[in-house]
């Protein structure tokens, strides 16, 4: 089994020091789903949501999330990100959400692009609750991570 790198010998929590780690360029990529409605779906395809564009709002929350991950999560490392993108897809069903996360550093940026992932989906549900509030949030994963002393991973589907 692995050793936890966030306990230290007697088992309490610690921020892992990274300060001895080459820094290398990472990139995380998360994604996740909202499924709702086909009132909701065409409310926010068609911009007819009287709260505004959900898919802008939604957007500007995921990367906004995605800077303050640090102060969400306990022992994350605040990071200065080089980039966070959000990206949506529709289906019949919903939409899907693809956050990458980028920066030039000595950890992992996989923390920030799930984060972005999140909160956009959850500024969706926001948005769009006076519609449809059945809607399911789900399938937030990693999908892929590069960089650092373990190189590439990618999700098996």
């Amino acid at each position: 089994m692995a050793e936890l790198t966030h306990l230290d010998a007697e088992g309490k929590a610690r921020m892992v020091d990274i300060g001895g780690k080459p820094e290398t360029r990472r990139v995380a990529i998360a994604e996740g789903r909202i499924a709702m409605s086909d009132a909701a779906l065409a409310a926010i395809r068609d911009c007819t949501v009287l709260k505004g564009d959900v898919l802008a709002a939604a957007r500007i929350a995921g990367i906004m999330a995605a800077k303050k991950t640090a102060e969400l999560i306990p022992l994350c490392h605040p990071l200065a990100l080089d980039s966070v993108t959000i990206d949506f897809d529709f289906d019949d069903r919903g939409l899907r959400a693809v956050s990458a996360a980028t920066l030039t550093g000595r950890t992992g940026v996989e923390m920030e692009a799930l984060t972005a992932v999140s909160v956009a989906l959850l500024t969706i549900y926001d948005m769009v609750k006076a519609i449809d509030k059945g809607m399911i949030i789900g399938g937030i994963r990693l999908i892929q991570k590069r960089g650092g002393k373990s190189g590439t991973w990618r999700a098996v589907d």
